[in-house]
C-alpha cells in the first residue's frame, strides 16, 4: 500500500507557517496531517474497489471535507475529516477533485503515483446525501501519555457519531504514532529560530509509542451492521523529529505487523470489502 509512504513523504516538506516565520512539518493546530492521511485512504480505495470506481464514473458519489455529522440519539455534531457520500439533492458540485486537494494539501506523489491518479475516475467534492464512508485521522506526536486520553476519546466518539447518524455507513479511523526520541514542538518554539536554538523535547521511546499503540488497540471495532466500533481501523508508526529531517515509516514493533487487524493494509482491505459488499445497489 502507498498510503503510509505518501503521508511520510508529504509531511517531510515543511508546509505549515506560524506567526514567527517558521515553517513546520507538523503543527498540533493544523489538520494537514489528517487530511493527507484521509486523501491517501481514498486514493487506495479508488484503486482497489471497482464498485467505487463505477459509482464515481456514473456520478453517483462525491466526497466532502470537514463534513458535519449529527448523532441522531444525542443531537450532538462532529466534523469528520473526509466522507464519501451519495450525491445530495440540493446544490451544485464544486470544481474540486482529488488532484486539486493534492495540490492544496501539498500531497507529494511519486511519478508512478501521479500516473495512477491521472488514470482514476475523478471523484469531485459536492453536496452530500447519504454518507457511505466517514474517515477520521488523528496523530500523537509528542507528550504521548498526556495526550492519550483525549486521543482515545476523539477517535471513539467518531465512530459513535457516524453510526448514530446512520448505522449503514462505514466508519474508518487512522492513528499516527510518533516513535522519535526527540521532537521540536511548535508550542515550545514560539520565536524566530534565528534568535536562539530550538527547544527540543525528549521522549521515552519506544515506551511511549508502545503504550499509545496498546491503548489504541482498545478502541472497539464492529463486525456487523448493528455492532459498536470502527468498521476499519489502522495504526501507522512514524519517526518524526519535526526538525526538518525526513519522516520515516516504522515497520518494526510497536508498529502493527502485516497480519494484525490494525495494520494499515488490513484497514484498507476491510474498507474496500465493506464498500463493495454494502453498497452494490446505491
Amino acid at each position: 500500500m502507498d498510503g503510509p509512504s505518501i503521508v511520510a513523504r508529504s509531511l517531510t516538506r515543511p508546509s505549515i507557517p506560524d506567526r514567527y516565520g517558521n515553517l513546520w512539518q507538523y503543527h498540533s493546530r493544523s489538520d494537514r496531517h489528517s487530511k493527507v492521511a484521509c486523501w491517501s485512504i481514498l486514493f487506495e480505495m479508488l484503486q482497489l474497489s471497482s464498485q467505487l470506481r463505477r459509482h464515481v464514473t456514473e456520478g453517483r458519489v462525491v466526497f466532502g471535507v470537514n463534513q458535519e455529522m449529527r448523532d441522531y440519539q444525542t443531537n450532538r455534531t462532529k466534523d469528520l475529516d473526509l466522507v464519501i457520500a451519495t450525491r445530495g439533492a440540493a446544490g451544485a458540485d464544486r470544481p474540486v477533485t482529488m488532484s486539486d486537494l493534492a495540490v492544496r494539501w501539498s500531497v507529494r506523489l511519486t511519478e508512478e503515483q501521479q500516473r495512477t491518479l491521472a488514470e482514476l475516475p475523478p471523484i469531485v467534492e459536492g453536496p452530500t446525501g447519504m454518507v457511505l464512508v466517514a474517515l477520521e485521522a488523528k496523530a500523537t506526536m509528542t507528550a504521548h501519555i498526556k495526550a492519550l486520553p483525549r486521543l482515545f476519546d476523539e477517535l471513539n466518539s467518531s465512530h459513535a457519531t457516524v453510526h448514530a447518524n446512520t448505522s449503514r455507513a462505514l466508519a474508518a479511523g487512522f492513528a499516527m504514532v510518533n516513535i522519535s526520541p526527540t521532537f521540536v514542538s511548535p508550542d515550545l518554539n514560539k520565536f524566530d529560530p534565528a534568535v536562539q536554538g530550538p527547544v527540543v523535547s525528549q521522549h521515552q521511546q519506544p515506551l511511549w509509542a508502545q503504550r499509545t499503540v496498546d491503548k489504541l488497540r482498545d478502541i472497539p471495532r464492529r463486525t456487523r451492521a448493528d455492532g459498536y466500533g470502527f468498521d476499519a481501523f489502522g495504526i501507522v508508526v512514524v519517526d518524526m523529529a519535526n526538525d526538518g529531517r525526513p519522516v520515516r515509516v516504522v515497520d518494526s514493533p510497536p508498529a502493527p505487523s502485516p497480519n494484525d487487524v490494525d495494520h494499515y493494509d488490513q484497514m484498507i482491505y476491510r474498507l474496500v470489502h465493506g464498500y463493495d459488499t454494502a453498497f452494490q445497489g446505491i
